[in-house]
């Protein structure tokens, strides 16, 4: 497992996940400030990215609870007992159900851009894809289940590098259509409210789609020099090491059992305001706050950022973590 780090290691440690299509790499305006405040910041690359070796295409070595063991072999391997952990986008559930899963392994968990609230989106099938074709439109979750969706994008006309500088801008607040709102409910109708990032239309490959969004130029928050970082690693290994999560994730046959219903130890919730993430799966957020997390300690959309949240605006991330995180129980000793 390819791993980056910053702080000392005998200081309290802050584990940091990551989500699809990104990297370790994407916690790097981050770590420096966990560090510089007396913390041991450490951000993998997950199964199936990066320079992290060893796995293969077998969908069932992606569900929640193998991720979830990675994620707790690397604290073993680091000789760490206990941690706080954060998880944005894909990383978000794995961090949510490393708290049910080992709640004993971690302090504190703070999740970013996807709500968690309890279901797997491999129930909430039902109708949803007929009653969505029916509108011309589908779900990017399963289409990334599907086996064209790597080939799609590892092989798009315009190329890795400007595919991904587009894809990251339309889900970013320098997109002016992202102004998302709550939506009703799990019902192709609501569900096509959102941007075709997440409601594709229904002939087009998420290459075609995020095409027309390409930006005159470089993002501020994301130079051409670390886009090539993102760009250069999955020219190497593709995408499909990120997809077979979607895979398993949809895939109702690989529940995730659990012996809890509630996360217990301290948690917070922290997405950008012009984030679709937030409202993407229907109620999920109310039920994290009410049901779902019972030692809830705030909720935090932030101006200025969509998606790429601790990218977009690293300095207001990295000051609410270290406000939560310095309320939230912490040990001083050596491998804490």
């Amino acid at each position: 497992m390819h791993v980056l780090e910053a702080g000392e290691p005998a200081r309290p440690c802050v584990l940091l996940l990551h989500g699809f299509p990104e990297l370790a790499y994407s916690w790097r305006k981050v770590m420096p400030g966990l560090a510089q405040a007396g913390y041991y910041a450490v951000a993998p690359d997950q199964r199936g990215y990066g320079l992290t070796t060893g796995w293969d295409d077998d969908v069932a070595r992606y569900g929640m609870v193998n991720l979830v063991q990675d994620a707790v072999s690397l604290l073993d391997r680091l000789q760490i007992h206990k941690t706080h952990i954060v998880g944005h986008d894909f990383g978000s559930p794995v961090a949510a159900y490393a708290a049910l899963l080992r709640p004993e392994s971690f302090h504190s968990v703070v999740l970013m851009s996807a709500p968690f609230g309890g279901a797997p989106v491999g129930g909430r099938a039902g109708s949803i894809h007929e009653d969505l074709a029916r509108l011309g439109r589908k779900h990017y979750q399963w289409y990334y289940s599907t086996r064209e969706a790597d080939e799609n994008m590892r092989r798009c006309p315009q190329g890795v590098h400007a595919f991904l500088r587009a894809y990251y801008h339309y889900k970013s607040a320098d997109w002016p259509g992202n102004r998302p709102f709550p939506l009703a409910g799990w019902t192709a109708a609501e569900l096509a409210k959102m941007p075709t990032y997440y409601i594709m239309e229904l002939g087009k490959g998420m290459a075609e789609t995020v095409a027309p969004h390409m930006p005159a130029q470089a993002a501020a928050w994301l130079t051409d020099e670390e886009l090539a970082v993102y760009a250069a690693a999955f020219e190497r290994t593709g995408f499909q090491g990120g997809l077979n999560w979607y895979r398993a994730a949809t895939n109702p046959g690989f529940p995730v059992k659990t012996g809890r219903k509630t996360i217990d130890i301290p948690s917070m919730y922290i997405a950008g305001a012009s984030d679709w993430g937030i409202y993407q799966k229907p109620g999920e957020l109310e039920r994290m706050q009410k049901e779902v997390c019972t030692d809830f300690r705030g909720c935090h959309f932030v101006e200025g950022a969509g998606h790429w949240v601790q990218q977009e605006r690293p300095e207001r991330v990295a000051a609410l973590l270290l406000e939560f995180l310095a309320a939230a129980p912490r040990r001083t000793a050596t491998g804490s």
